[in-house]
């Protein structure tokens, strides 16, 4: 596609001016900080106009916006801080171009700032934390996030003209991981099979590895990987979370390696979570890791454990407790695998979407509420399913890119839902499917938000509703006996006896406390 603007979004400080010069430069492209184009048409500095009338300023900020996106000479724009979280600029920014999001910590961000020279950063330190949490999602949006911590201007140049170049190939406007040269794009597509398929298929011995229950899939899916040029080993694994073992992963790797596999392979995984996770396990470990291209078939993979590179098997002592971050080539979700799903693993697909919509926000919760009709059918995604199902990809992808190996806290906010969700999945010895499982774990997390003083009362029973809604279950109580609640004790989050658990005050402000894990039963208790 022909070069189209770009626009940097972020919170404050976040280098939006800096990067955008630097950017512009080693395009050739001309520049443009949005909040000095507002200010030289109004003839008054953008803080002033803010003091004056910030409804007023939106405005100007939004027909600036507008104006820019109709230039033909492909400018590299730096928005304001608060460009991309008002009203539809996000939309009309991502409609006209490549949207990067530069993402700073608070503390780097305050940090870098003179005093006095941004009042908007002059407020009190609770009330800076809480528009950084309510901002955070729109950022998010982003086609693509680049974590700056760490690294100099140069660095983040780099990293942000290589993300415009995956962004503006030809076909390829889509959520990226950036992760410098283990990037990836996570494709949310209807598309034909073998157009889909053919960029990710080198020459050479691969491997596609399946769930058992998509038979129907095995053919077409091995046919448009062959017609591409690979040189094919089929291998089926058995639905349910009873593959996720050491034994099926001993019994996986040898089967390939039996069947010829080598460095150069890469293994395609077509299935949910189960698969997924296992075969991106193998991946991370045959050979001392080769590439895994996931094919997702479930809500859940598509929007959530196909993206991120976490793999893992499953131990007795709980769920997920043995594995490795490997990082995909691809995630392809082909939408049309989802009318394989049996009904109540549609239903519990939306587990994952119900957490979504509250890390997001409330336009996200409206979508998925707008969807929730489909849960309980046996129909075809609708037309509706696919940005529902972009939107969270999109998300995840911000987050991992953000926060890859969870060493900065923002990766922690995806456990919504999962630590008492978990446990719940555990002690029902893997008979209650994942998302059904979360979906109980977000009722537990809406509580427990509304004790710690975070969340008005009215939270949990729009949980509850919204859940019922997609015909999850909803009732908590059968699930808050000792012997469940103690295997929060085992939860991966957890540090000595404390637990960095995610709350929520309201869809789209979710944060991390830390909790002693004891104080997690005392919470959920009626």
């Amino acid at each position: 596609m022909p070069a189209a603007p770009v626009f940097l979004i972020g919170f404050p400080a976040a280098g939006k001016t800096s990067v955008g010069r630097g950017v512009a430069a080693a395009l050739g492209r001309p520049f443009v900080d949005l909040d000095d184009a507002i200010a030289a048409a109004a003839g008054q500095p953008v803080p002033a106009l803010v003091a004056a009338d910030e409804p007023a300023f939106r405005a100007r900020e939004a027909a600036a916006l507008a104006a820019l996106a109709a230039r033909a000479d492909a400018p590299i724009i730096a928005t304001g801080g608060g460009a991309a979280a008002h009203g539809d600029n996000l939309a009309r920014m991502r409609a006209a171009g490549a949207v990067i999001a530069l993402d700073v910590p608070l503390d780097v961000a305050l940090a870098r700032v003179a005093p006095g020279s941004r009042p908007l950063l002059a407020r009190p330190a609770d009330e800076i934390a809480a528009l950084y949490r309510r901002r955070a999602p729109a950022y998010r949006r982003a086609h693509a996030t680049i974590a700056t911590a760490g690294l100099t201007l140069a660095q983040v140049v780099d990293a942000t003209v290589a993300a415009i170049a995956r962004i503006e190939a030809p076909a390829s406007r889509h959520p990226w991981v950036c992760l410098g040269e283990r990037s990836y794009p996570v494709i949310v597509d209807a598309g034909p099979l073998d157009a889909a398929l053919a960029p990710w298929v080198r020459p050479g011995r691969h491997a596609l590895v399946v769930d058992g229950n998509l038979a129907p899939w095995i053919a077409p899916v091995a046919t448009a990987l062959t017609a591409a040029g690979a040189d094919l080993h089929v291998e089926q694994v058995a639905p349910g979370e009873a593959s996720k073992a050491l034994a099926e992963y001993g019994r996986l790797a040898a089967a390939l390696v039996a069947a010829g596999l080598d460095r150069a392979s890469t293994i395609f995984a077509l299935g949910g979570g189960v698969v997924g996770d296992l075969a991106g396990f193998v991946a991370a470990t045959l050979y001392r890791g080769v590439d895994v291209v996931h094919l997702p078939t479930t809500l859940v993979a598509m929007t959530d454990s196909a993206i991120g590179g976490k793999t893992a098997v499953d131990l007795p002592a709980g769920k997920n407790l043995l594995g490795a971050f490997h990082q995909p080539r691809a995630v392809l979700a082909h939408l049309p695998t989802l009318a394989t799903l049996p009904p109540r693993e549609r239903r519990a697909g939306f587990g994952e979407l119900w957490k979504y919509a509250l890390l997001d926000g409330e336009a996200l919760w409206a979508a998925v509420a707008a969807l929730a009709p489909w849960a309980q059918t046996d129909a075809p995604p609708p037309p509706a399913a696919a940005p529902v199902i972009a939107a969270a990809a999109t998300l995840k992808a911000a987050i991992v890119s953000a926060d890859e190996r969870e060493r900065r806290g923002q990766r922690v906010l995806l456990n919504l839902g999962h630590t008492v969700g978990h446990a719940i999945e555990a002690a029902a010895d893997w008979q209650l499917l994942h998302g059904e499982a979360v979906g109980l774990g977000l009722i537990a997390a809406a509580r427990i938000s509304h004790r710690l003083g975070l969340a008005a009362a009215d939270l949990e029973p729009r949980v509850t509703a919204g859940l019922a809604a997609t015909g999850l279950p909803t009732d908590l109580a059968p699930w808050l006996r000792p012997e469940v609640l103690a295997r929060v004790a085992v939860d991966k989050k957890r540090t000595g006896g404390r637990l960095a658990f995610v709350a929520c005050a309201a869809p789209g402000d979710c944060q991390v406390v830390d909790l002693p894990t004891t104080a997690i039963a005392d919470l959920l208790r009626p």
